[in-house]
Protein backbone atom coordinates (compact mmCIF):
# COMPACT_ATOMS: atom_id res chain seq x y z
CA UNK A 1 0.00 0.00 0.00
CA UNK A 2 1.29 3.02 -0.77
CA UNK A 3 1.97 5.66 2.01
CA UNK A 4 -0.17 8.01 2.43
CA UNK A 5 0.02 11.21 0.86
CA UNK A 6 1.33 14.75 2.67
CA UNK A 7 -1.96 16.93 2.95
CA UNK A 8 0.52 19.83 2.01
CA UNK A 9 0.75 18.01 -1.37
CA UNK A 10 -2.49 18.86 -2.72
CA UNK A 11 -2.99 21.63 -4.97
CA UNK A 12 -5.98 24.12 -5.38
CA UNK A 13 -8.53 22.40 -6.82
CA UNK A 14 -9.19 25.60 -9.14
CA UNK A 15 -5.74 25.11 -10.52
CA UNK A 16 -6.73 21.61 -11.06
CA UNK A 17 -9.86 21.99 -13.07
CA UNK A 18 -7.85 24.78 -14.59
CA UNK A 19 -5.03 22.39 -15.90
CA UNK A 20 -7.73 20.04 -17.38
CA UNK A 21 -10.10 22.57 -18.43
CA UNK A 22 -7.66 22.49 -21.77
CA UNK A 23 -8.96 19.88 -24.00
CA UNK A 24 -5.39 18.55 -25.27
CA UNK A 25 -3.95 18.68 -21.73
CA UNK A 26 -6.95 16.17 -20.32
CA UNK A 27 -5.83 14.09 -23.36
CA UNK A 28 -2.29 14.08 -22.33
CA UNK A 29 -3.52 13.50 -18.43
CA UNK A 30 -5.62 10.71 -19.78
CA UNK A 31 -2.83 8.88 -21.48
CA UNK A 32 -0.77 9.43 -18.65
CA UNK A 33 -3.17 7.37 -16.55
CA UNK A 34 -3.68 4.88 -18.79
CA UNK A 35 -0.15 3.98 -19.47
CA UNK A 36 1.71 6.32 -21.45
CA UNK A 37 5.10 6.92 -20.26
CA UNK A 38 6.83 8.81 -22.64
CA UNK A 39 6.54 11.82 -24.82
CA UNK A 40 6.15 9.43 -28.03
CA UNK A 41 3.52 7.13 -25.90
CA UNK A 42 1.28 10.13 -24.72
CA UNK A 43 1.13 11.85 -28.49
CA UNK A 44 0.31 8.57 -30.06
CA UNK A 45 -2.36 7.61 -27.21
CA UNK A 46 -4.02 11.21 -26.83
CA UNK A 47 -4.06 11.29 -30.52
CA UNK A 48 -2.05 14.98 -30.92
CA UNK A 49 0.58 16.19 -32.66
CA UNK A 50 4.47 15.56 -30.27
CA UNK A 51 4.79 18.95 -30.12
CA UNK A 52 1.69 19.94 -28.55
CA UNK A 53 2.06 16.65 -26.35
CA UNK A 54 5.01 18.57 -25.47
CA UNK A 55 3.24 21.84 -24.21
CA UNK A 56 0.34 19.80 -22.89
CA UNK A 57 3.13 18.35 -20.77
CA UNK A 58 5.08 21.26 -19.55
CA UNK A 59 2.00 22.91 -18.48
CA UNK A 60 1.10 20.10 -16.57
CA UNK A 61 4.53 19.82 -14.94
CA UNK A 62 4.59 23.79 -14.16
CA UNK A 63 1.24 23.18 -12.37
CA UNK A 64 1.94 20.41 -10.35
CA UNK A 65 0.35 17.10 -11.66
CA UNK A 66 2.75 15.66 -14.05
CA UNK A 67 6.18 15.03 -12.87
CA UNK A 68 9.33 13.44 -15.01
CA UNK A 69 10.65 10.09 -13.63
CA UNK A 70 13.94 9.90 -14.01
CA UNK A 71 15.22 5.83 -14.57
CA UNK A 72 18.47 6.42 -16.67
CA UNK A 73 16.73 5.76 -20.05
CA UNK A 74 17.38 7.79 -23.27
CA UNK A 75 13.76 9.08 -23.56
CA UNK A 76 12.18 11.06 -20.63
CA UNK A 77 9.39 9.46 -18.68
CA UNK A 78 6.48 10.95 -17.52
CA UNK A 79 3.98 10.29 -14.42
CA UNK A 80 0.73 11.86 -13.34
CA UNK A 81 0.90 12.56 -9.87
CA UNK A 82 -2.13 10.82 -8.74
CA UNK A 83 -1.31 11.17 -5.66
CA UNK A 84 -1.77 14.95 -5.53
CA UNK A 85 -5.04 14.60 -6.77
CA UNK A 86 -5.90 12.18 -4.01
CA UNK A 87 -4.94 14.67 -1.75
CA UNK A 88 -6.48 17.97 -3.21
CA UNK A 89 -9.83 15.98 -3.21
CA UNK A 90 -9.49 15.01 0.59
CA UNK A 91 -8.90 18.48 1.48
CA UNK A 92 -11.16 20.10 -0.50
CA UNK A 93 -14.14 17.68 0.81
CA UNK A 94 -12.56 18.59 4.23
CA UNK A 95 -13.10 22.70 3.72
CA UNK A 96 -16.52 21.97 1.92
CA UNK A 97 -19.11 23.33 4.34
CA UNK A 98 -21.80 19.80 4.08
CA UNK A 99 -25.11 19.33 5.43
CA UNK A 100 -27.31 20.44 7.75
CA UNK A 101 -26.11 20.05 11.68
CA UNK A 102 -28.98 20.25 13.61
CA UNK A 103 -29.37 18.03 16.81
CA UNK A 104 -32.83 17.77 16.17
CA UNK A 105 -32.79 15.80 13.40
CA UNK A 106 -32.42 11.83 13.28
CA UNK A 107 -29.29 10.43 11.75
CA UNK A 108 -31.11 8.96 8.69
CA UNK A 109 -32.34 12.93 8.27
CA UNK A 110 -28.63 14.69 8.93
CA UNK A 111 -27.19 11.89 6.33
CA UNK A 112 -29.88 12.81 3.67
CA UNK A 113 -29.56 16.60 4.55
CA UNK A 114 -25.74 16.19 4.45
CA UNK A 115 -25.93 14.83 0.59
CA UNK A 116 -28.60 17.65 -0.58
CA UNK A 117 -27.68 20.70 1.50
CA UNK A 118 -24.97 22.89 1.24
CA UNK A 119 -24.18 25.75 2.86
CA UNK A 120 -27.80 25.91 3.22
CA UNK A 121 -28.67 25.32 -0.43
CA UNK A 122 -30.41 22.25 -2.55
CA UNK A 123 -27.84 20.73 -4.81
CA UNK A 124 -31.11 19.34 -6.21
CA UNK A 125 -34.39 18.05 -5.07
CA UNK A 126 -33.83 14.24 -4.23
CA UNK A 127 -36.14 11.86 -6.92
CA UNK A 128 -36.47 8.88 -4.01
CA UNK A 129 -39.41 10.00 -1.85
CA UNK A 130 -37.98 8.51 1.12
CA UNK A 131 -35.22 11.36 0.94
CA UNK A 132 -37.17 14.34 -0.63
CA UNK A 133 -39.43 13.58 2.42
CA UNK A 134 -36.69 14.14 4.50
CA UNK A 135 -35.44 17.52 2.63
CA UNK A 136 -39.35 18.95 2.57
CA UNK A 137 -39.30 18.02 6.07
CA UNK A 138 -36.40 20.19 6.60
CA UNK A 139 -37.75 23.01 4.34
CA UNK A 140 -41.42 23.10 6.05
CA UNK A 141 -38.86 23.70 8.96
CA UNK A 142 -38.30 27.33 7.62
CA UNK A 143 -41.99 28.07 8.40
CA UNK A 144 -43.64 28.97 11.30
CA UNK A 145 -46.90 27.12 12.96
CA UNK A 146 -49.61 29.05 13.03
CA UNK A 147 -48.67 31.53 10.23
CA UNK A 148 -50.43 32.26 6.99
CA UNK A 149 -47.77 33.62 3.74
CA UNK A 150 -48.92 35.01 0.98
CA UNK A 151 -48.26 32.28 -2.34
CA UNK A 152 -44.90 35.60 -2.71
CA UNK A 153 -43.78 34.52 0.51
CA UNK A 154 -43.21 30.96 0.07
CA UNK A 155 -42.27 31.78 -3.44
CA UNK A 156 -39.08 33.63 -1.74
CA UNK A 157 -38.26 31.73 0.92
CA UNK A 158 -38.17 28.37 -0.95
CA UNK A 159 -35.61 30.68 -4.16
CA UNK A 160 -33.52 31.45 -1.51
CA UNK A 161 -32.89 27.74 -1.14
CA UNK A 162 -33.45 26.18 -4.40
CA UNK A 163 -33.95 27.76 -8.17
CA UNK A 164 -36.88 25.41 -8.86
CA UNK A 165 -39.15 27.24 -6.23
CA UNK A 166 -42.54 26.23 -7.64
CA UNK A 167 -41.58 22.49 -7.49
CA UNK A 168 -40.74 22.84 -4.03
CA UNK A 169 -43.94 24.33 -3.27
CA UNK A 170 -46.14 21.75 -5.20
CA UNK A 171 -44.14 19.21 -3.08
CA UNK A 172 -44.64 20.14 -0.02
CA UNK A 173 -48.66 20.86 -0.41
CA UNK A 174 -48.97 17.51 -2.22
CA UNK A 175 -46.85 15.49 0.52
CA UNK A 176 -49.07 17.63 3.55
CA UNK A 177 -46.35 19.66 5.01
CA UNK A 178 -48.48 22.40 3.79
CA UNK A 179 -52.03 23.57 3.04
CA UNK A 180 -53.04 26.00 0.45
CA UNK A 181 -56.63 28.04 -0.19
CA UNK A 182 -57.20 30.96 -2.40
CA UNK A 183 -53.45 31.78 -2.75
CA UNK A 184 -52.70 31.52 1.07
CA UNK A 185 -50.42 28.78 2.39
CA UNK A 186 -49.68 27.92 5.86
CA UNK A 187 -47.76 24.90 7.95
CA UNK A 188 -49.79 21.60 7.97
CA UNK A 189 -47.53 19.16 8.62
CA UNK A 190 -43.43 17.79 9.42
CA UNK A 191 -41.75 17.77 12.45
CA UNK A 192 -41.89 20.68 15.58
CA UNK A 193 -39.44 20.97 17.83
CA UNK A 194 -41.15 20.66 21.08
CA UNK A 195 -38.35 22.07 23.15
Amino acid sequence: MPPEPDPVDAIDPAVVVGLLAEPGRLRVAAALVLGAATLAEAAAASGLAPPVALRALDRLIAGGLVEIVEDGARAARYRLREERLAATARGSARARPRGVEDDSLSTDQREVLRNFVVDGRLTSIPAARGKRLAVLDYLAGRFEPGKIYPERDVNFMLGMVHADYAALRRYLVDDGFLERRDGFYWRAGGSFDVG
